[in-house]
This record gives structure tokens, C-alpha cells and sequence, in this order.
């Protein structure tokens, strides 16, 4: 019912008409249309099919290591935020339940008694105190809902509980995802530092040599310099390595809520005597830091419709929406008389022992009571102003879910479709700059070649192997966002199903 309606009919005129009718006051919901295209973009690329979705994945079956999947079941256990958001679903549980219990009429029991001197009654015979006793149930204020005030009011506690129950599912999504991505983190700077450790051990091994060989003037000051430099920033770099594992490890503990075990942090693996040794008499066997990460299961995109179904966040900002859109059907009844109903009945007797006998009698109240605004300083249409407002900032809230998340499963489907190619061209490349290694530190030592090309070459096999982590880690974490993003995390596994896995990529 329009504004224009409230205005120039008269509250009495429309009242009838509400009483008549039964219309409600609050406006009709319609979702609103979804702000982003209906397919995804080009940079997607090829989507699997026949595969569940995401959001009807379990966890369990999405993780492929049993150490990850402990972890997340114990932040599931015992994370603070998690537990935060339970217990916001169990408060608007209750703000409902009291919403809805105003829709009927609340019964209590009274007893009451009295005595007081002089009597009024003396002259008549009457004792000196005057004494009245009472018992009875009654109904106190129940407001009749003939503009559905109460109902609106109701809708509007229901909505904000459904919408408080998805946002802690979408807690427990963004739980797990943390510290699947922490885990990964974990895993790479693990390996990291072990790929320090051995670069560590092999420019030791090669600042001996070349200081041998300036020892028995092989080599120059310059030369015995430039490995004292690599050997420094190989140590450096270890500290660093060790720090960022040490805060990863920090982390997980926050988000897991307990002390992790020590089964489940990965070890540094030691330094081997071939690798101590530096012996590059042989091709290096290809070392990948990022191949113990766990793999995941592989999850088909759907269609960008999907997401208002599957992604909690997003049912969350339409029940905002739908309580929004209640607050007007309140706001609006606000504007109409509101009719409350008290009465009682019971008995009353002078005498307390007579309360239940024949020295009492029945007794009986019935009070409706009507309040019509007339005169409110413009009290109710702020209300109702404040009620649209609500709703359009809803209204955005919404759309700018829908966004977000069109925003990061095409994120994360641009990445599953190019990081494999990446960490491909990236493995080429240090299988490469390892053999240049070899072949420059054998030149080298027989002279052929001056140090620069073997400083060149170390320097250039420990970043490309350092990059060939850092995006076998982002090809990892790419998986675990767009599972994210696709709305998976807050199904658990049944029991007997728990063993039960996806394919695997």
C-alpha cells in the first residue's frame, strides 16, 4: 500500500477498509534482479562436468591429507569466532521467540491483599481495618494485530535469525578455508626453508672450495668475496625462512582454537651428505618444494545463478533484505490505531480465609483501550523514512554479495585455468637453471669458466626455485579460495562417508 494512500485517506476510513480486506501493510517482497552477467568470463576457461558442487561437497571429501582434515576439525571444535557465531544464532533464536509470542495473548496469575486503618465501613458495623484479598489470571495489554504491526515485527526477528544462522555458515566456510590456506602456507615455508638449508650448505661448500683455491692463488679476492656474499645471504635468507614458519605455525594455533600436535606440523627435512657435499658430478634430481602440499578435490563453477543459492553470505544479505522489508509493514502500521485488550477474572473477599469459600465472590475486569496518533512531530513518517532507507541500503548489501562473489569464483576459476600452465613453464625452467649449475660449477672447478658464471647461475637457481614454490602454493590456494567462493565448507560428511573422496586433481 502506497505512501500517497496513507496520506490522503483517513485513519478511521482506512482501518475499515484493513479490517475488511485483511491486506497487510507490509510491501510485496520481490528478490531483486542479480547485478552480474549470466555466464562467466572467457578467462574461466574449460569447466569439468559431471562433478558435485562445491556447496554440497563436504569438507572431509574436498581435503585429500588426513593431517589437514584433523586441523579443521579441530578449529571446527574449538575456534572462539565459530563458537561467537553460534551463539548469535542462539540470541536472534530467542529475539524471534519473543517476537512471536507477542501474537498471543500472555495469561498470569495475581494474588494480592490489602489492610488498612480507619475503616470507612466502621459506622456501619465494620471492624476498625478495613482488609481485602484478591486472586485471579488475567491478560495484560495484549494488542490486537489488525495492521499486522506485530506480525511485521515478527518477520522482520525471523529474518534477521535465518540471516544470523547463514552467517555462521559462512564463518565456518571462512574457518576452514583460513586454515587450509594457513596449512599450505605452513607446508611451502617448511619446504622453503629447507630449500634454504641446502642452498646454505651448498654455497659453505662452495665458499671452502674457492677459498682453497685463493689459498693457492686459483682464485681472486674478488672471487673469495662474491662467495662470502652468497654464503651471508643464504644465511639470511634461512633466519627469514624460519621466521615466517614460526608465525605460520602461531597462526594455525589461533585459528585451530588449541595447541596443534606435534604430529601434525611438518618436519624440515635435514640436509643430505650428497647435498652437504655439493657434489655435482650428476644432473640434481628436480627438487619441488610445494609437491608435498595435499591435494584437493576438483569442483565444477555452475552457472553465476547458482551462487544466490549456494553461498551463504549471499542468503544472509537477502533475509537482511526480507527483515528490512518487514520494518516498512511495521513502520507503516505505526500510523493506524493500536487497540490493546487487559482483563482479569478471579475472586475477592474481605476475609483470607474466606478467599476460595462462601465468604468470597467472583470478580471480573475488561479494559480494551485505543491509541490514535494524531499529533506526533512527524514521529512515524521519520520511522517509516528511516524503514525505506533500511531497505535500499539492503537493497545494495545485496547486490554488492552477488558482486563479490561473481568477483571471486571468476578469480578463482582465471587462476585454475592459467596457474597450471605457469607452474608447468616454471618446472621447465629450473630443471634448466639446475643443469646450468651443474655445468657452470664443473667449469669452474677445471678452469674454464671465470666465478661470475657460477655466482650467475647460483643465484639464478634459488629464485626460480623459490617462484616455482611460491606458485605451486598459489595453484594450491587458488583451489581452496574458489571452493570457498563456490559456496563449499559448512556441509559435513556422514560418518560412514567421511572416508569417502572426490577425484582428485
Amino acid at each position: 500500500m502506497s505512501d500517497m494512500i496513507l496520506t490522503r485517506w483517513s485513519p478511521l476510513a482506512l482501518a475499515t477498509a484493513l479490517l475488511v480486506s485483511g491486506c497487510s501493510l507490509t510491501p510485496h517482497y520481490e528478490r531483486p534482479a542479480a547485478p552480474v552477467a549470466t555466464a562467466w568470463p572467457a578467462s574461466a576457461g574449460a569447466q569439468p562436468e559431471g562433478l558435485i558442487a562445491a556447496a554440497e561437497l563436504p569438507w572431509q571429501q574436498f581435503v585429500q591429507d588426513e593431517q589437514l582434515r584433523q586441523l579443521v576439525q579441530l578449529s571446527i571444535d574449538n575456534n572462539r569466532d565459530l563458537r561467537v557465531a553460534v551463539q548469535n544464532i542462539e540470541q536472534a533464536r530467542a529475539q524471534y521467540q519473543i517476537r512471536r509470542a507477542d501474537q498471543v495473548p500472555t495469561l498470569g496469575a495475581t494474588a494480592g491483599g490489602t489492610r488498612s486503618a480507619p475503616n470507612p465501613y466502621a459506622a456501619l458495623g465494620g471492624g476498625s481495618v478495613s482488609s481485602n484479598y484478591s486472586v485471579g489470571i488475567g491478560v495484560s495489554a495484549w494488542e490486537l494485530d489488525f495492521f499486522g504491526r506485530v506480525a511485521a515485527l515478527k518477520d522482520a526477528a525471523l529474518a534477521d535469525y535465518l540471516a544470523t544462522e547463514e552467517a555462521r555458515k559462512s564463518a565456518q566456510i571462512s574457518l576452514i578455508a583460513s586454515v587450509m590456506s594457513t596449512w599450505l602456507q605452513l607446508k611451502t615455508d617448511t619446504e622453503l626453508l629447507a630449500l634454504a638449508d641446502r642452498t646454505l650448505a651448498t654455497r659453505d661448500q662452495s665458499l671452502r672450495l674457492t677459498k682453497l683455491r685463493f689459498d693457492n692463488g686459483a682464485s681472486s679476492a674478488l672471487d673469495m668475496r662474491q662467495a662470502e656474499s652468497l654464503s651471508a645471504n643464504a644465511q639470511a635468507t634461512r633466519a627469514q625462512q624460519q621466521r615466517l614458519r614460526a608465525q605460520d605455525i602461531n597462526l594455525l594455533t589461533l585459528l585451530v582454537g588449541a595447541p596443534i600436535p606435534d604430529a601434525l606440523i611438518p618436519a624440515v627435512p635435514p640436509v643430505t651428505a650428497a647435498q652437504a657435499s655439493n657434489d655435482l658430478t650428476q644432473p640434481t634430481p628436480a627438487v619441488e618444494p610445494a609437491a608435498a602440499l595435499p591435494r584437493f578435490a576438483e569442483v565444477p563453477a555452475g552457472l553465476p545463478s547458482d551462487l544466490l543459492l549456494r553461498r551463504p553470505d549471499i542468503r544472509a544479505a537477502e533475509q537482511q533484505l526480507i527483515g528490512a522489508n518487514a520494518n516498512i509493514g511495521a513502520a507503516r502500521a505505526n500510523f493506524f490505531p493500536r487497540i490493546t485488550l487487559t482483563g482479569s477474572l478471579g475472586r475477592v473477599s474481605a476475609d483470607l480465609d474466606g478467599l476460595f469459600g462462601s465468604g468470597g465472590s467472583r470478580a471480573w475486569s475488561f479494559g480494551p483501550s485505543i491509541t490514535l496518533p494524531i499529533f506526533d512531530m512527524g514521529r512515524n513518517q521519520a520511522g517509516l523514512d528511516s524503514a525505506k532507507a533500511g531497505r535500499e541500503i539492503a537493497v545494495a548489501q545485496y547486490e554488492k554479495a552477488i558482486q563479490t562473489a561473481f568477483r571471486e569464483v571468476a578469480d578463482g576459476l582465471a587462476g585454475r585455468a592459467t596457474l597450471a600452465d605457469q607452474v608447468t613453464a616454471l618446472n621447465a625452467q629450473a630443471e634448466a637453471e639446475r643443469d646450468r649449475f651443474r655445468l657452470a660449477d664443473l667449469r669452474y672447478r677445471n678452469g674454464i669458466a671465470n666465478y661470475l658464471d657460477l655466482l650467475d647461475a647460483q643465484r639464478s637457481l634459488f629464485a626460480v626455485e623459490q617462484a616455482l614454490a611460491q606458485t605451486q602454493l598459489a595453484q594450491r590456494a587458488n583451489e581452496v579460495q574458489l571452493y570457498k567462493a563456490l559456496g563449499g565448507g559448512w556441509i559435513d560428511a556422514q560418518p560412514e562417508a567421511t572416508a569417502a573422496s572426490a577425484p582428485a586433481r
